[in-house]
């Protein structure tokens, strides 16, 4: 018994391990959002007179106070501000993580068809063909392959076990189906809670670069002694439609993307129960 609870532990702890680690890749992707920031947007080549720049980058020209004007989209862009960075490295981790999370639920479905596979172990299970299932499993592999693999062992275990009646045995074909699928849920869960958080978070943040966007705006309409600057106003307002436009991209595609995702837990979930079910009704006939 004790052994048993820790090659379960030892199990968890693997799949808690599986997959990309936040703590390490989204400070990594926060420089590389800088770097895109500085020197693919800020590049001399997407903004007007770029020669006048001489060496240096258009980053430390705007530290010097030179004029510089955007020429193309990314410049505009650029031009968006210090919250511009952050709202990049918001857009690249939803892209990377949901990839992560497309190839593990692709991974977790199985090498064959996932529908053809439920189907044919229910078959199996309706003539009591158990070791036929369990090689069936054995080819499907990935998490749903895992957990019926798990139960059919279970089964065929308990089959030949005279020691517990009919109802304990059900008891204990149950508890071995439950405790499959609570292994395999950490590895489907994990990293979706970044989707979620990104959601909310970058429309939180692109409503920060708004509001300073604005507050530069109608500081330079108050600063002009009666003649406002145009050139500034007008670079405050596009600073705060800027934010607002990334932070709203970004967090439609997070939403979209974890809802998708969701689903498609979820889809794995519903083929786990039914052939759980399916296992459940095999033995309560056949034993």
């Amino acid at each position: 018994m004790e052994m048993n609870v820790s090659k379960n532990d030892e199990q968890v702890v693997a799949r808690k391990a599986g997959g990309l680690n936040p703590a390490v890749i989204i400070p990594i992707l926060f420089v590389i959002g800088v770097c895109i920031y500085l020197f693919v947007l800020g590049s001399p080549g997407n903004f007007k007179d770029a020669d006048k720049l001489g060496s240096g980058s258009v980053a430390f020209a705007s530290v010097e106070g030179k004029d510089i004007h955007p020429e193309s989209f990314l410049g505009i862009i650029y031009k968006g501000g210090v919250i511009v960075p952050i709202l990049i490295t918001f857009m690249i981790t939803v892209i990377v993580f949901s990839f992560e999370r497309y190839f593990v639920l692709g991974k977790a479905a199985g090498k064959g068809n996932l529908d053809s596979f439920v189907v044919q172990v229910r078959n199996l299970l309706n003539q009591n063909k158990i070791d036929e299932a369990l090689e069936e499993c054995d080819r499907q592999q990935g998490s749903v392959g895992n957990v019926v693999k798990e139960g059919l062992t279970t089964y065929k275990a308990l089959s030949h076990d005279t020691t517990l009646n009919k109802e304990q045995k059900m008891v204990a074909l149950n508890k071995a189906i439950e405790e499959a699928t609570t292994l395999e849920m950490p590895m489907l869960e994990k990293n979706m809670m970044i989707l979620s958080t990104l959601g909310t978070v970058a429309t939180l943040v692109a409503l920060l670069g708004t509001v300073i966007g604005m507050i530069k705006a109608f500081f330079a309409l108050g600063s002009g002694g009666g003649t406002p600057d145009a050139a500034a106003l007008s670079t405050g307002i596009s600073e705060a439609l800027i934010n607002t436009a990334l932070g709203i991209g970004t967090s439609a595609i997070a939403i979209i993307l974890y809802n998708y995702f969701t689903s498609k837990i979820d889809g794995l979930t519903y083929k786990i129960d039914e052939i759980a079910m399916s296992i459940q009704q095999s033995f309560a006939e056949f034993n």
